[in-house]
Protein backbone atom coordinates (compact mmCIF):
# COMPACT_ATOMS: atom_id res chain seq x y z
CA UNK A 1 0.00 0.00 0.00
CA UNK A 2 2.03 3.40 -1.27
CA UNK A 3 0.94 6.58 -0.13
CA UNK A 4 0.30 8.94 -3.20
CA UNK A 5 0.43 12.10 -3.08
CA UNK A 6 -1.95 14.35 -5.49
CA UNK A 7 -0.90 16.29 -7.98
CA UNK A 8 -2.48 18.84 -6.79
CA UNK A 9 -2.47 21.64 -3.97
CA UNK A 10 -5.12 23.12 -2.23
CA UNK A 11 -5.63 27.06 -1.73
CA UNK A 12 -8.06 28.75 0.55
CA UNK A 13 -8.50 32.39 0.87
CA UNK A 14 -9.70 32.94 4.34
CA UNK A 15 -9.13 36.75 4.67
CA UNK A 16 -12.07 38.39 5.99
CA UNK A 17 -13.28 41.74 4.34
CA UNK A 18 -14.05 43.69 7.09
CA UNK A 19 -14.66 43.10 11.30
CA UNK A 20 -16.91 40.64 12.18
CA UNK A 21 -19.69 41.63 14.70
CA UNK A 22 -21.21 40.66 17.37
CA UNK A 23 -24.92 39.58 16.69
CA UNK A 24 -27.47 41.61 17.65
CA UNK A 25 -29.23 41.45 21.39
CA UNK A 26 -32.98 41.20 21.79
CA UNK A 27 -35.01 41.52 25.51
CA UNK A 28 -37.86 39.23 25.98
CA UNK A 29 -40.75 41.37 27.72
CA UNK A 30 -43.86 40.03 29.39
CA UNK A 31 -46.66 42.12 29.99
CA UNK A 32 -49.36 42.87 32.47
CA UNK A 33 -53.06 41.87 31.73
CA UNK A 34 -56.34 41.64 34.03
CA UNK A 35 -56.58 37.96 33.30
CA UNK A 36 -53.59 35.67 33.34
CA UNK A 37 -52.69 34.42 36.77
CA UNK A 38 -49.43 35.27 38.86
CA UNK A 39 -48.95 31.09 38.72
CA UNK A 40 -49.18 30.76 35.28
CA UNK A 41 -46.58 33.31 34.71
CA UNK A 42 -44.19 31.75 37.50
CA UNK A 43 -44.36 28.72 35.38
CA UNK A 44 -43.84 30.13 31.97
CA UNK A 45 -40.98 31.48 33.82
CA UNK A 46 -39.36 28.21 35.12
CA UNK A 47 -40.00 26.31 31.82
CA UNK A 48 -39.67 28.49 28.85
CA UNK A 49 -36.52 30.69 30.22
CA UNK A 50 -35.49 28.49 32.66
CA UNK A 51 -35.21 30.81 35.73
CA UNK A 52 -35.48 29.62 39.79
CA UNK A 53 -38.18 30.56 41.71
CA UNK A 54 -36.77 33.32 43.27
CA UNK A 55 -35.89 34.89 40.04
CA UNK A 56 -39.39 34.11 38.82
CA UNK A 57 -41.27 35.23 41.32
CA UNK A 58 -39.47 38.38 41.71
CA UNK A 59 -39.92 38.78 37.43
CA UNK A 60 -43.33 38.18 37.96
CA UNK A 61 -43.68 40.67 40.58
CA UNK A 62 -42.22 43.08 38.40
CA UNK A 63 -44.57 42.10 35.98
CA UNK A 64 -47.48 42.62 38.31
CA UNK A 65 -46.55 45.67 39.91
CA UNK A 66 -45.19 47.94 37.10
CA UNK A 67 -46.68 45.96 33.58
CA UNK A 68 -43.65 44.73 31.95
CA UNK A 69 -40.80 42.97 33.05
CA UNK A 70 -37.15 41.47 31.31
CA UNK A 71 -37.33 37.64 31.07
CA UNK A 72 -33.70 37.55 29.29
CA UNK A 73 -31.80 38.66 26.59
CA UNK A 74 -30.92 36.55 23.68
CA UNK A 75 -29.70 36.14 20.26
CA UNK A 76 -33.00 37.10 17.75
CA UNK A 77 -33.67 33.81 17.51
CA UNK A 78 -33.75 32.44 20.22
CA UNK A 79 -35.82 35.66 21.56
CA UNK A 80 -38.37 34.95 18.91
CA UNK A 81 -38.62 31.10 19.87
CA UNK A 82 -38.90 31.82 23.46
CA UNK A 83 -41.83 34.75 22.60
CA UNK A 84 -43.75 32.21 20.16
CA UNK A 85 -43.78 29.31 23.39
CA UNK A 86 -45.34 31.75 25.77
CA UNK A 87 -47.84 32.85 23.05
CA UNK A 88 -48.12 28.84 22.48
CA UNK A 89 -48.24 28.15 26.09
CA UNK A 90 -50.54 30.66 26.89
CA UNK A 91 -53.28 29.79 24.03
CA UNK A 92 -53.36 26.74 25.24
CA UNK A 93 -54.50 27.47 28.76
CA UNK A 94 -56.61 30.64 27.42
CA UNK A 95 -54.43 33.50 28.85
CA UNK A 96 -54.11 36.35 26.96
CA UNK A 97 -50.14 37.32 28.13
CA UNK A 98 -48.55 39.09 25.63
CA UNK A 99 -44.75 38.60 25.20
CA UNK A 100 -42.66 40.69 23.29
CA UNK A 101 -39.03 41.22 21.91
CA UNK A 102 -37.02 44.76 21.84
CA UNK A 103 -33.30 45.22 20.58
CA UNK A 104 -31.54 45.28 23.54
Amino acid sequence: MSLAKPDYEEISDSETEGEVKEPSMYKVLLHNDDYTSMEFVVEILLSVFNKSIEDATIIMLKVHKEGIGICGVYTYEVAETKVDAVHTLAREREFPLKCTMEQD
